[in-house]
């Protein structure tokens, strides 16, 4: 059994997308989920500290 077969046979893929829809622009819920994880993600890596950044003051 290949990894194909393992997630069909998991999620129901025999269905139509769900989409949403502002004016013009019409993306997948899949799509607009995958975008607002990739926007929480670099929004924390501008915001949370370097994790090297405390050692480099205490050795000073």
């Amino acid at each position: 059994m290949g990894l194909t077969e393992f997630f069909g046979a998991v999620f129901n893929l025999d269905h139509v997308g769900k989409y949403i829809h502002w004016g013009f622009i019409q993306l997948s819920v899949s799509n607009a989920i995958l975008i607002a994880l990739m926007i929480v993600t670099f929004i924390s890596a501008l915001l949370l500290p370097f994790p090297g950044k405390r050692n480099r003051k205490e050795g000073k």
